[in-house]
């Protein structure tokens, strides 16, 4: 246990005081019983070292789906002045663009229960999944680099996906300032047969349905009823995006020293956002953030394929739409209000979700009056979310929200206290039919390695950074 003490600032909101060198004080979303969670691990002090960072902004914070990670801890949010702050490659991630897509249908449960074995076995058919899965598609090194620069654009500009679902993904599936001149021969050469792959770890394609509705107008304007099939893909930017992270670590070690910033952990290794260091790890991690972009958007076309196939349904009655898609690890030059004056920041979201409130202009046209949709992953036993974004999460966290379930038990616990258990026929009797690259795969990721889903998004909820729309509940999932 640390030497930091958790002071309560309301119900659902917990302050780590300024000491030391903090330069800010640590904020940490949870409701009371969720902090022996946060604190077992010890994430929140994590939480307290990116305090210390230089040109930090009101707070470091974290989602309620806190827990260890590389340097910052997952579910971390934290905002840095571009003039005076830094960006670090442990504030976004090895999975660099690692995100969700919502994808709604015109079916209804009924309609595909008793062949929800045929469309997951058709999914895993057509999407590449696993530890080193490659895909259909080779491309020279010339044509990736427009993929690194153009993102979903490139997907659907080469037939997989339409110009509308473009409207509905964050920054529009492109990030700009993506420039390949500054990624390594190794990412290209890792990143090159990943294209249209899912990979391994907790990425997944699930297959679900509306199992209940908060807000009916929220949902309308999401377009999604009770009932209704939904299908939900949630991978990033593979080995790509893994070796960008990787060859900046080494930079961002050095450019520390260089630039005389004082770490508590040298995971938090950065340099400053201005600093020859900093601009070319933000074009590097764009080109893997637009990497991100493009695989789900070609990933969602191979589903959609698969799904029509198995269900033997012209692809106009299952008119599968794209609600909206979030990232999760990531770094962006966003305009937020500090101390009454619009600033630029370098917002870095590690496990974290971009929670725009209504009327901000980066909110699709369709969803501005009612804010950014959020998504919200659980484990593949229960259920999982829809929210969106409102202006109390534009004025206390950066627009930001919590990412997911957030892990209980490391991999490695999961799968010893999954030993001699038939999980997959565990799942079956709960009504959700798995497939998976393999047995370890679907242990690892057992439900009760994560926290409840639904725990993380009342807290949310409660402090008022989000609003609950709809509750989704898998009925069959892919496993990567």
């Amino acid at each position: 246990m640390s030497q930091y003490k958790l002071r309560k600032v309301t119900d659902y909101l917990w302050e780590i005081p300024r000491e030391g060198k903090m330069r800010v004080p640590g904020r940490i979303y949870a409701t009371e019983d969720m902090l022996p969670d946060v604190t077992k691990d010890n994430a929140h002090i994590q939480v307290a070292n990116v305090a210390t960072l230089p040109g930090i902004v009101n707070y470091s914070m974290a989602m309620p789906d806190i827990h260890w990670g590389y340097g910052f801890p997952i579910g971390g949010v934290a905002a840095f002045d571009v003039e005076s702050g830094v960006i670090s490659p442990g504030g976004v991630g090895y999975d660099i663009n690692c995100g969700v897509r919502l994808l709604r249908t015109d079916l209804k449960r009924e309609e595909i229960q008793d062949k929800i074995r045929d469309v997951v076995s058709a999914l895993f058919q057509h999407v590449p999944s696993g530890v080193g899965s490659t895909g259909a598609i080779k491309l020279s090194n010339k044509e990736l680099e427009r993929v690194l620069v153009e993102g979903a654009h490139w997907a659907v500009e080469n037939g997989f996906g339409t110009e509308t679902d473009l409207d509905h993904i964050e920054e529009s599936g492109r990030l700009p300032g993506a420039d390949p001149s500054y990624v390594s021969a190794r990412a290209m050469e890792r990143g090159r047969p990943q294209l249209g792959t899912l990979g391994s770890g907790n990425h997944f394609v699930e297959v679900g349905f509306v199992e209940e509705v908060y807000d009916e107008k929220l949902a309308q304007k999401l377009g999604l009823f009770e009932g209704q099939v939904t299908m939900i893909v949630h991978t990033g930017s593979r080995g790509f995006g893994h070796q960008v992270c990787d060859d900046y670590i080494r930079v961002m070690l050095k450019a520390s020293e260089k630039y005389g910033i004082e770490l508590p952990d040298k995971q938090l290794c950065c340099a400053p956002v201005q600093s020859p260091e900093g601009k070319q790890y933000y074009a590097a991690m764009a080109c893997a953030v637009n990497f991100a972009f493009a695989n789900r958007q070609m990933i969602t076309h191979w589903a959609r394929e698969a799904f029509v196939k198995a269900l033997g349904l012209p692809p106009s009655r299952v008119n599968m739409q794209v609600v909206y898609e979030v990232a999760h690890n990531i770094a962006k030059l966003e305009e937020h209000e500090v101390d009454g004056q619009r600033k630029t920041l370098c917002v870095h979201r590690k496990g974290a979700t971009r929670a725009f409130g209504p009327g901000h202009p980066a909110v699709p046209a369709a969803y501005r009056d009612v804010g950014q949709p959020v998504l919200i992953p659980g484990d593949m036993g229960r259920y999982s979310y829809v929210l969106v974004g409102t202006e109390k999460a534009m004025v206390e966290t950066f627009g930001s929200t919590c990412h997911g379930a957030g892990r209980v038990m490391s991999r490695h616990e999961a799968t010893r206290v999954a030993k001699g258990r038939a999980l997959k026929r565990e799942l079956e009797d709960r009504g959700v039919f798995v497939m998976a690259s393999s047995k370890e795969t679907i242990a690892e990721e057992m439900p009760e390695a994560y926290k409840d889903v639904s725990r993380v998004v009342e807290a949310v909820a409660l402090a008022g950074i989000s609003v609950k729309v709809a509750k989704l509940r898998p009925l069959g999932v892919v496993k990567g």
